[in-house]
C-alpha cells in the first residue's frame, strides 16, 4: 500500500507589535491608500525584543503544534526549518529550533529556497515519509525580515512582516496527503530580488554596510511580472496533471507577496475568492511563513478529504505547486502563540 505525507498538524507564531501604515507613513514618503493599492498590506507584525529572532519564532511555532498534537519532542525524526533569514551563517538554524523544543532525537538542517522555501521543505521532507525510513518530519517556515528590510526604501519596506508557522508531516496509507508537487527555479533572476552583501561574495565590511548593502534589494516590476505568470501557471500545471477542475479544488493556499498576483492566480484556476487563503492584510509577507500561517488560521474550516493547492514565487528565481488531500477534521478552533486566539478576521470569512 503507497505511503502519502500527510500534513497532520499546524501551527504558528505571530509577534505582538502591530505594524500598521500609519506608522510606515511617519517613517517613508507614502500613503496608507497607496500601500493598499500597491499591495494589499494593511499592516504587519514586527519581533521587536532584540534577542529573539528566526530561530525563537520557529521554536514557537513548533511548541505550539506540539502541544496541540500532544506530542513529546522526542517523538520527532527530522526538523527542516526553511528561512531566508537564518540565526547564524552556522550553525543550521534547525539545530537550534531542535535544541529549544527539546527534540533531542531529531536530526535537522535548514532549506533555503526564498518565499518558496516552504513548499520547497514539505516536497522534501514528504520524501522522507515516503520511503518509509522517519514517522515524524516537522517542516518550519521561519524568517524575521524586519533584519533586512531597509526602513528607509518605500518599495519594499510596506511588504515584510515577521513570523513563523510549522507543520506536522507523518505517514498516510488512505489516500491522503502530499500527492503531487512541482518545483521551479531560474538563478537569472538573482538580481532582480537578492541580499547583496553578507555572503561570501561580499562579506560584511564597513564599506557594504556604508552602502546599506545588508538590505533588500529588489526590482519590484520584474518581479511582479514574472510572479504573476509562474505562480498562475503552476497551479494550472497542478490542476492539469491532477484532472482538477475548479469545482475540484476546496483552497488555493497562495504565497502571500502581493494581492493582485493572489487574485490573478485565482483568476487564472477559474475559483472564486472565497476559496482563497487571504491574509496578506493582517500580516504582510513574511517570506517562509506564509504559507503555514494561513494553513493555521483556515484550520478549522478545512475538512478531512479537501483538495488544496499551495502555490509560491520567490528570489532566485524560484517558484513552485503542491497539491495535497487535507488528512483531518478539526472540530474544534485552534489557538497559536500570540496572546489571543485565532485573527477574528479569519472567525469572520
Amino acid at each position: 500500500m503507497r505511503i502519502q505525507a500527510a500534513i497532520t498538524g499546524v501551527a504558528s507564531y505571530l509577534p505582538d507589535y502591530v505594524m500598521t501604515n500609519a506608522e510606515i507613513e511617519t517613517m517613508v514618503d507614502t500613503t496608507n491608500e497607496w500601500i493598499i493599492e500597491r499591495s494589499g498590506v494593511h499592516e504587519r507584525r514586527i519581533l521587536k525584543d532584540k534577542d529573539k529572532a528566526t530561530a525563537f519564532m520557529a521554536a514557537e511555532a513548533a511548541k505550539n503544534l506540539l502541544k496541540k498534537k500532544n506530542l513529546d519532542p522526542t517523538e520527532i525524526d527530522l526538523i527542516i526549518v526553511s528561512t531566508a533569514t537564518p540565526e547564524y551563517q552556522f550553525p543550521a538554524t534547525a539545530n537550534v529550533v531542535g535544541h529549544l523544543i527539546g527534540a533531542t532525537r531529531a536530526w535537522s538542517f535548514d532549506l533555503m529556497g526564498a518565499c518558496s522555501g516552504f513548499i520547497y521543505a514539505l516536497t522534501v521532507g514528504s520524501k522522507f515519509i515516503e520511503t518509509g525510513t522517519h514517522k515524524k518530519v516537522l517542516v518550519i517556515g521561519s524568517d524575521k525580515m524586519s533584519t533586512i528590510v531597509d526602513w528607509t526604501d518605500r518599495r519594499t519596506c510596506i511588504l515584510f512582516g515577521d513570523g513563523a508557522g510549522a507543520a506536522l508531516l507523518e505517514p498516510n496509507t488512505e489516500g491522503y496527503g502530499i500527492v503531487d508537487s512541482r518545483m521551479y527555479s531560474d538563478g537569472s533572476g538573482q538580481p532582480h530580488l537578492y541580499q547583496v552583501a553578507g555572503g561570501s561574495l561580499n562579506p560584511a565590511s564597513e564599506e557594504t554596510v556604508r552602502n546599506r548593502q545588508h538590505f533588500i534589494s529588489m526590482n519590484g516590476q520584474a518581479v511582479f511580472k514574472l510572479a504573476v505568470v509562474k505562480m498562475a501557471d503552476v497551479a494550472e500545471e497542478m490542476m492539469m496533471r491532477n484532472g482538477l477542475q475548479s469545482e475540484d479544488v476546496a483552497w488555493l493556499v497562495p504565497h502571500q507577496a502581493n494581492k493582485r498576483i493572489i487574485e490573478t492566480t485565482a483568476e487564472r484556476m477559474k475559483i472564486g475568492m472565497d476559496k482563497v487563503m487571504l491574509n496578506i492584510a493582517n500580516y504582510g509577507n513574511t517570506t517562509t511563513g506564509t504559507l503555514p500561517i494561513c494553513l493555521t488560521e483556515w484550520e478549522t474550516k478545512l475538512k478531512k478529504g479537501d483538495n488544496i493547492i499551495l502555490t509560491t514565487f520567490g528570489a532566485g528565481f524560484t517558484w513552485g505547486g503542491l497539491y495535497a488531500k487535507w488528512a483531518y477534521d478539526t472540530p474544534e478552533k485552534q489557538t497559536h502563540k500570540n496572546g489571543s486566539a485565532v485573527n477574528a478576521n479569519v472567525a469572520s470569512r
